[in-house]
C-alpha cells in the first residue's frame, strides 16, 4: 500500500514561547515541537482507524536546509532557518524547533496570538522517502524523511494533540534545557547532510 512520494502535512506537537536563545530576540522566542515519535492516529476510513509512526531514525540524511515557519502552511514568511531565526533538532522525542518572531509586523502578530490563546496548535510539511505498512495495527510507519519543508502554527489542526503556548524566560522548559546538550549532535547532523548532499 505505498503512498504517494509528495509534500505531505502533519498538525502534531507541543508548541510554547521561552526566551533561552542568545542568538534570538528573547522578546519573541518560540520553541516546541513540529513532531513526535509517538503513534498517533492518522485517519479512519470505513470505520477503521489508521495510526502514522516515525521511526526515531527517519531523520537521519533527511534534507532540513531553508526550512521556514508560517501560517497554516501559506502566506508570509514568520521565520527562516537561512536568516538565523529559525532552527531545528532531532532529539529523543521528535523534531525540536526554536525561533524568533520580531523580525516583521506578521511575526510580531503571531506572537500576539500564539500569547492570548488565538493559536494553540502548530503543523509540519514534509516529503516521505520510505515507509512500510503494518497491516495487523494498521500503522503506516515512516523510516525515512526526505526533506523538511516548513512548520506552521495552525488554527484547526488534524491531529488535535498539539499545543502552542507563551512562556516567560523563567519558566524555561525541559527541552529548553536539553539545547545546550544537543548543540554538539545538532551541528554533527548538519555536517553529515552537508557531506551528503555533496556526493
Amino acid at each position: 500500500m505505498p503512498r504517494l512520494k509528495e509534500r505531505e502535512y502533519r498538525y502534531y506537537a507541543p508548541f510554547s514561547t521561552t526566551a533561552t536563545n542568545k542568538r534570538l530576540d528573547s522578546s519573541h522566542y518560540v520553541e516546541g515541537y513540529a513532531m513526535k515519535f509517538e503513534r498517533y492516529p492518522l485517519y479512519r476510513v470505513g470505520g477503521e482507524q489508521y495510526y502514522e509512526e516515525f521511526s526515531p531514525d527517519a531523520f537521519i540524511g533527511a534534507n532540513m536546509s531553508d526550512v521556514i515557519f508560517q501560517y497554516n502552511h501559506a502566506g508570509k514568511v514568520l521565520a527562516r532557518q537561512t536568516n538565523g531565526t529559525l532552527g531545528l533538532e532531532v532529539d529523543d522525542k521528535g523534531l525540536f524547533v526554536y525561533g524568533d518572531l520580531s523580525k516583521s509586523t506578521a511575526a510580531q502578530e503571531m506572537y500576539q496570538e500564539i500569547g492570548v490563546g488565538l493559536i494553540t496548535k502548530m503543523s509540519w510539511g514534509f516529503r516521505i522517502a520510505e515507509e512500510i505498512f503494518d497491516e495487523a495495527t494498521r500503522t503506516w510507519r515512516v523510516l525515512k524523511v526526505e526533506k523538511v519543508y516548513d512548520v506552521s502554527a495552525v488554527s484547526i489542526p488534524a491531529n488535535d494533540d498539539t499545543d502552542i503556548s507563551v512562556r516567560g524566560l523563567e519558566r524555561r522548559s525541559y527541552v529548553t534545557s536539553q539545547q545546550e546538550r544537543l548543540g554538539l549532535e545538532v551541528q554533527k547532523l548538519k555536517l553529515l547532510l552537508a557531506l551528503e548532499e555533496l556526493k
